[in-house]
């Protein structure tokens, strides 16, 4: 038996005991890390939106299986956020819809959750009207004209594996508009992060759609969040966060949607994941911060030539190991009379130092104080 096949579906519950600790926790962290983002300044909040949204949209597309290119996802979001040095790459259809969805989600969190809306990223996600090379019903409900809705796994196998059967298409759209009228009303009087877990999962355990039901739970989860915090940024990514965490997300997923109503393993899942995401969100924060604090400071001094400005964002941005002429020379494709020039110069600034030993082994490190400091 399936959750929705459960005589009081959808009246979910949980252990509040077991969840209100998490939620505190959850909402600590929450607090801590938006007051850092807050105290950071304009630019660097959008240098750090752009690198949380560029992450949400590969990874939430890479669960699925899709990869995206990351120059083409930077360019399509810099347009959109109005940063002009990121928007040079060509426009890709499929990209473009998939920032779309989730800046939508994000900026637009004070619109309420309708199916047109639920159609139009559907619409977003699916151009062309095909996923991969299947046509498919876009911007509607599924109809289960190929047979019933199934997430099955080892498809080409004698015996494929099923996972879960979601509801007939006969009832998708009754249980949608009840899924639609909770979030928009009843939903709001409980927890924003319990809100978010729950409305992911009651989301694609409907499945209502042909395809892309994933992106669009985890679309709709990111509403919830931002309809909490509402800041219309995000500096975090829930989607890199779950997709590293892949296997464990899956299985939570299926014993949820094969177990009755009691989803406090889901939802206790849910929250860490959100905690594990502001966690890992921390040292791309502090980068930005860091770089940020660094132009700043430097903006009263002569200016850098544009080979420095390359090799000192490599550094800001945690380049391994020490510097060298040689590596100067290959990153900046230069001679390496122009690379010991462009080194004497950041030696005379204080910027780098030179590290014990000479001839060719001489190489340097970047000084420059953490955030902290």
């Amino acid at each position: 038996m399936y959750i929705w096949q459960q005589p009081d579906w959808p009246k979910f519950f949980w252990n509040n005991d077991v969840l209100l600790p998490a939620v505190a926790s959850a909402r600590f962290r929450q607090g801590q890390y938006l007051g850092v983002m807050q105290a950071a300044g304009f630019d660097a909040r959008l240098q750090a939106e752009l690198s949380a949204t560029c992450e949400d949209v590969i990874k939430t597309s890479a669960i699925e299986g899709e990869v995206l290119n990351p120059a083409s996802v930077r360019s399509s979001i810099a347009r959109r956020l109005g940063i002009p040095d990121g928007g040079v790459s060509p426009q890709d259809r499929g990209v473009d819809g998939v920032v779309e969805m989730i800046l939508d989600a994000t900026k637009d969190f004070a619109s309420p959750l309708t199916a047109q809306r639920i159609f139009g990223w559907h619409a977003a996600l699916f151009p062309t009207g095909y996923s991969g090379k299947d046509r498919i019903d876009v911007g509607r409900w599924r109809t289960d004209s190929e047979g019933a809705m199934q997430v099955v796994s080892n498809v080409y196998a004698p015996n494929p594996t099923v996972h879960y059967e979601a509801p007939p298409a006969d009832r998708v759209a009754a249980d949608m508009d009840q899924f639609i009228g909770w979030f928009n009303t009843g939903g709001k009087e409980m927890d924003g992060l319990i809100r978010a877990g729950l409305a992911h999962l009651w989301f694609v355990t409907i499945h209502p759609l042909d395809d892309g039901n994933g992106r669009v739970a985890r679309a709709i989860a990111d509403l919830a969040v931002a309809q909490t915090e509402r800041t219309g940024q995000r500096f975090y990514s829930m989607s890199s966060q779950i997709e590293r965490e892949k296997k464990r997300y899956y299985e939570v997923l299926e014993q949820t949607q094969k177990a009755g109503l009691d989803i406090t393993e889901w939802l206790t899942w849910f929250i860490g994941c959100y905690v594990r995401a502001i966690d890992a969100a921390d040292t791309l924060s502090t980068m930005v911060i860091n770089k940020g604090k660094f132009w700043l400071a430097q903006a009263s001094q002569p200016p850098f030539s544009p080979r420095q400005e390359k090799v000192l964002d490599k550094l800001l941005e945690g380049f391994e190991g020490t510097v060298t002429a040689r590596k100067w020379a290959n990153i900046c494709r230069c001679s390496l009379d122009t690379a010991q020039r462009d080194i004497a110069d950041l030696l005379a600034r204080e910027l780098l130092v030179r590290n014990p030993g000479g001839g060719r082994s001489t190489s340097y490190s970047f000084k420059w104080p953490p955030v902290s400091s």
